[in-house]
C-alpha cells in the first residue's frame, strides 16, 4: 500500500494546478511547452500567472504521467467516463481516465486523469513509471 500521496497546489486565482511528485516521470514536457511557467530549480516552481488559462490547460493535458492536473471552475461537471490506453515508444503505458486499480496486496487505488505504468521493468515504484526506462535505454 502506498503512503498518503503528496499533492502540491499552485493557482492564478481562477485555475488551480495540482502536482503529484510521486507520479512525475520528469519527461520535461511542461518546461518545454511553457518555460515561463515552470522553473524546476525554484520554489515555488510553478508560476501560474505567467500563461493564459487555455495555454495552461493545453499543456497540462499533455503531461505524459498525469502528475499535473487542474481544476477550473468553468469546467465543473465535465467528467468523462471513458478510459483509453496509449503505449509510448520506448516509454510507459499511459492510461487516461478514472479507474480503480487493484494492487497485488488487494488494496484498491482510484486513478484519475492519466496514469503511467512501467513497461521496462526497472521502475522502483512499480507498477508506476519512474522514468527508469530513460536510464536503462529501454526500447519497446
Amino acid at each position: 500500500m502506498k503512503d498518503k500521496e503528496v499533492t502540491k497546489q499552485y493557482t492564478n486565482g481562477k485555475l488551480t494546478i495540482f502536482w503529484k511528485p510521486s507520479k512525475c516521470i520528469h519527461a520535461g514536457e511542461c518546461t518545454k511547452a511553457l518555460p515561463q511557467v515552470y522553473y524546476p530549480k525554484e520554489r515555488p516552481w510553478v508560476k501560474a500567472n505567467n500563461a493564459s488559462i487555455p495555454e495552461l490547460i493545453e499543456q497540462i493535458d499533455l503531461c505524459p504521467s498525469g502528475a499535473l492536473s487542474y481544476f477550473y471552475d468553468d469546467m465543473a461537471g465535465e467528467e468523462s467516463t471513458e478510459v483509453k490506453a496509449k503505449v509510448l515508444e520506448n516509454g510507459p503505458l499511459l492510461v487516461y481516465g478514472t479507474f480503480d486499480l487493484t494492487c497485488k496486496d488487494g488494496n484498491v487505488e482510484t486513478q484519475e486523469k492519466r496514469t503511467a505504468f512501467c513497461r521496462c521493468g526497472a521502475s522502483q515504484n512499480k507498477p508506476y513509471c519512474d522514468a527508469s526506462h530513460m536510464k536503462t535505454g529501454f526500447k519497446g
